[in-house]
Order: structure tokens, then sequence, then C-alpha cells
């Protein structure tokens, strides 16, 4: 007999009668709030060419490495999983692969994995038995009537969503060809980008020369000075800012930055394009350009997103077999209140200046980034992100951030995700426990309850529509 598959209405709020009884009128305020997803990784060609997805397995299991790092470290083969390589597209047939993965499932018992699958198949697919061995075909064959229907396809799924804005994230060296053809269908969901320019900052990016030529050409610049190429960014900015653009992202390996002189910079530029630079140079280069983008930031108003810390690429065997962003990225301890220094001491009490600082190293919550962000005026804190992103490192976010940073230095959630159906599930989640947080200080008497429905709105919804500077109607 089948297990049933079901959504307690009081998941993840407080075990404490009191406090759950504030908790659940505080999500009834928030559970039904459009969706802000600032930054994420979603294929914008979905939304462009709007084609229907074409089985649980190339839509649910081999975009999500959340999945299937956890499968490969019991030994699964990523081939076998429907996970493309080097080589190509994945051969393994999608209904094998879905199998696999539904006769591991106990895997992924009291992970946030866990409750963002039973969401999209209870809430999404509406199914009432869990997904397991037994029931892998009966999902698969289910799953795969509901995508041939009008209501599953990309955009009727973003209005089911209640998404008010999406962005994806591409490199300098995207034509934004999608965005384009979304703009010119007429239809009206809000799908930006956000301008990650590491693929032409990074030296040590294996993509970095085919990067910069197709961006030199792309920017119309001379990019064999250094002035050259700092106007090429600014080009390409523009451009990303044409196509509803309102932020930038760097996901460097540490959060380091410098203030070099003009001279020293086209040194240290020469350096890397003439191919004799050392990994201290890498990591110099990638410094300065953090502070030339938040100078550039300053220019034309685009927030600033920091995501360091993750060794990324760790498994070289993986790595050179089936690319980048397979699973086997890992946190590090990174520094913050020396790294940022340098581009603080320029840009830190600017009024025109907004940089989000995220963290894989959740140490540094208290010592380093709330006392930093309560501090000076241009920075906020990102959410819990990736590997912290579950219920307990969301509450850990905010037992050891509110203290010193408050509410309003912090700019609500994104999903930061490339699991499309998962958005809905990762927002509700944080929505919950934010509201469990809530009503502990409100049993406390640390917070009046008013205080705390005006605080849930504006962790579920307004603050990150502020940070992101994404008021307004769709463009």
């Amino acid at each position: 007999m089948s297990k049933p598959l079901n959504l307690h209405e009081d998941r993840l709020f407080p075990t404490d009668p009191v406090q759950r009884g504030v908790a659940r009128r505080l999500y009834g305020e928030v559970a039904n709030l459009p969706i802000i997803s600032p930054h994420g990784h979603t294929d914008p060609e979905w939304f462009a060419t709007d084609t229907p997805f074409s089985d649980a397995t190339s839509l649910l299991l081999a975009p999500d490495h959340y999945l299937y790092r956890m499968l490969y470290s019991q030994g699964v083969p990523l081939e076998a999983l429907g996970v493309g390589s080097r080589k190509g597209a994945s051969p393994a047939d999608p209904r094998a692969a879905w199998r696999l993965f539904a006769g591991h499932m106990r895997l992924f018992r009291g992970t946030p994995s866990a409750i963002w699958l039973n969401h999209v198949f209870a809430a999404v697919f509406g199914f009432d038995v869990a997904l397991e061995a037994a029931t892998a075909d009966f999902y698969f064959d289910r799953i795969g009537e509901l995508l041939a229907t009008p209501a599953f396809r990309p955009r009727a799924l973003f209005e089911r969503f209640n998404i008010e804005v999406l962005a994806t994230t591409e490199s300098p060296s995207d034509e934004l060809v999608h965005h384009q053809a979304i703009r010119d269908s007429g239809w009206r969901g809000r799908v930006v980008t956000a301008y990650r320019p590491d693929p032409v900052i990074d030296p040590e990016h294996e993509d970095f020369w085919v990067s910069l030529d197709r961006f030199g050409r792309l920017s119309g610049q001379d990019i064999s000075f250094w002035n050259g190429y700092l106007e090429a960014h600014r080009v390409r900015r523009r451009a990303f800012m044409a196509a509803g653009a309102t932020s930038t992202d760097h996901g460097h390996p540490s959060a380091a930055t410098a203030d070099l002189t003009p001279v020293e910079a086209e040194a240290l530029y020469h350096r890397i394009l003439d191919g004799v630079w050392s990994k201290e140079d890498a990591e110099l280069f990638r410094a300065q350009m953090l502070t030339e983008m938040a100078r550039m930031s300053l220019e034309d108003g685009l927030v600033m997103q920091l995501h360091p810390g993750s060794f990324r690429n760790h498994n070289a065997n993986l790595y050179r077999s089936f690319g980048r962003d397979r699973g086997a990225d890992i946190p590090q301890a990174t520094d913050y209140v020396r790294a940022l220094k340098p581009l603080l001491d320029r840009f830190g009490a600017e009024p025109g200046f907004s940089l989000i600082l995220f963290t894989l190293d959740e140490t540094a919550y208290s010592r380093e980034l709330a006392p930093l962000a309560g501090h000076y005026p241009a920075l906020k804190l990102g959410p819990a992100w990736w590997f912290n992103d579950s219920p307990e490192g969301i509450r850990r976010f905010r037992e050891q951030t509110t203290e010193t940073a408050g509410f309003y230095n912090t700019v609500g959630f994104n999903d930061d995700t490339r699991a499309f159906l998962s958005i809905p599930a990762r927002h509700d989640v944080a929505r919950r426990v934010d509201c469990g947080f809530l009503a502990r200080l409100v049993a406390e008497h640390r917070l009046d309850e008013d205080e705390a429905r005006e605080l849930a709105v504006d962790l579920a919804y307004n603050l990150a529509k502020q940070a992101y500077k994404l008021a307004g109607p769709p463009p």
C-alpha cells in the first residue's frame, strides 16, 4: 500500500502552542502575497518560447544539483540520472532515471529538498501518495500527462505561482535574445536579467578567453587596453538594463576587494592579457574588478550582489567529465571585514550605492556581516543562501543577524534556484520560518503582534522589491 503524501498546514511552525497560534495568524497575512524572485538561475528560453516541458526527469531531476549531489554521494552515477556531460546530453532513459531517483527517496528524509519536492508533488501536480519505488511509474506518467496540457506550460505556471517578477542571470557575452523575445511576445510576465560578469572578470574561469572575445565584439570596444575593457562593461551593463536588469551578481572565491591606481590596474590587466599572471594576480584582478563594478553601480544605479566563499568544482574528476555546476561546490571560510575595506572606504557611505552580501560561512553572520551591515549605509545582507536556505539555516540567519543588523538591513528572501517548480515551495518555507521566528518574539513580548504582522509582509515581499529596485509595472 502506498504511503500517503500530506502537507501539514502547520509544517515548520513552532511546537509551542502559543507561538504556533501567532505564527498561523502571521502566515495568514503573507501566504498568498506575490513572489518577488530577484535572483535565480532559471532559463529565460522557457518563457521566451513557452515550449512544454518534456518529462519529470528533465524538469525536476536533471537540472537540480541539490538532488543529484545527494544521490552521487551514495554511489549513484550522474550518467544514470539524466545529467548532461561535456560529451552532450545524457543517454539515460528518462523513465529509468526517474525510477532510480524514486528508489532513493529515503536519502532526502529531513532535508529541505524533501520539503520542496513534496510541496511540488502535492501543490503543483496534485499527488496524494508519496514518491517511492512503487509509485515511480505512476508519478512519471501523470507528470508527463500534465506537462502536455496548456496549464503546465512555463508561462501558465509562472502566472499560477503568482510570480510578480523573476530575475535570471546571464554573462556579459550573452546576447540576451531570449529576453528580447519575451519582450517582443507581448506576454505580461515580468522576467528580467542580471549582469553576472564572472566569465570575463576571472582569469581562472575555464571560459575566460572565449567569453572575453565575445565580450569585446558584443560591446564594440577595443578591450586590448584597460579603459576600453572598462567601457565594454559599461556598454554591456546598459544592454542588460534595457533587458530589465536592476542588479549585478558576482560569484567570486573570496570577498577580496582592492583599490589600485589606474596605472597599477592597467599593468595588472596587461599581465592578464599577456598570460603571465599568477594566482595572486588573478585574485587581485577579481578584487579590483569588484571595486570597479561598485564604481559603475554608483554611475548607473544597478544593485550589486556578492556571492563569495564557494570552492567551486572541488571534485576534479567530475569536473573533467561533467563540467561546472554539478553539485561539487563546497563552502569555505570567508573574511569580510578586511576583504571589503578597500571598497567600503571608497563607497560604503555613498547614498546611490547598494551592495547585498551573501555568505556560505555562517560563522561570519554575527562576527562580521551583521556588524558591517548594521553600520555601512551601502550594505544589506542577502538571505541564507545555497547550503543554508533550509529551515534551520533561515532560523540561524535571523537569530545571528537580527540583534545587530535588525530586519531592515536585510533584503527578504530570494530562491536562487534552477528548479523552476520549486520557487513557490522555497518562498513558502521562508515565509513559514520567518513567521515562526516573529511569533517567538511576540510570545517573549519583544514585539507587538501588529509590528510582527508588518514585518512578516516586509520580509516576504516589500524588502526584496525595495532592495532590488523592482517597483513599477512590467516593462
